[in-house]
């Protein structure tokens, strides 16, 4: 089952159970899918969907990080239940220690000298991991073992 259909189940699953906040997060997910779908004018693949869903996580964490530091946790608690909810459809994230371990590989295929080999390393590694980690941790360990060597 697609990721539309079981976002369209959940939805109406959540609908019989009167979870507002849920119906509502889910109708947004909804909408941006049908939304990108009509912007490419043809049903969205599976990547094409992660990408959506992606997008839809990294503005949640953005707002839920924005209200924390303007003092409205409310706000941010919000953001972050939507967060959670939308995140549950992504495929499962790394930990830190497999992106360690792919980033070995990388670094001695590679062998970058410095910071200008950042972005080599980042394009290597954005296709290795290919939207099962997230792209802001990848880049701190990339950064971090570039300036370590």
């Amino acid at each position: 089952m697609g990721r539309g259909l079981q976002i369209e189940a959940d939805l109406k699953s959540a609908m019989k159970r009167r979870d507002a906040e849920t119906v509502s997060c889910l109708r947004l997910v909804k909408a941006a899918l049908n939304g990108k779908a009509k912007e490419l004018l043809r049903e969205l693949d599976e990547q094409e969907e992660i990408a959506v869903l992606k997008s839809l996580v990294k503005q949640r964490r953005d707002a839920a990080e924005q209200y924390t530091n303007g003092g409205r946790q409310d706000l941010a608690d919000k953001e972050l239940a939507e967060l959670a909810i939308i995140g549950a459809y992504l495929p499962a994230q790394l930990g830190r220690g497999e992106i360690e371990a792919g980033l070995d590989e990388i670094f001695a295929e590679i062998q970058p000298q410095g910071p200008s080999d950042m972005g080599k390393v980042m394009k290597a590694a954005m296709a290795k991991f290919a939207g099962n980690a997230d792209g802001k941790l990848v880049s701190e360990l990339v950064k971090a073992r570039i300036n370590a060597s």
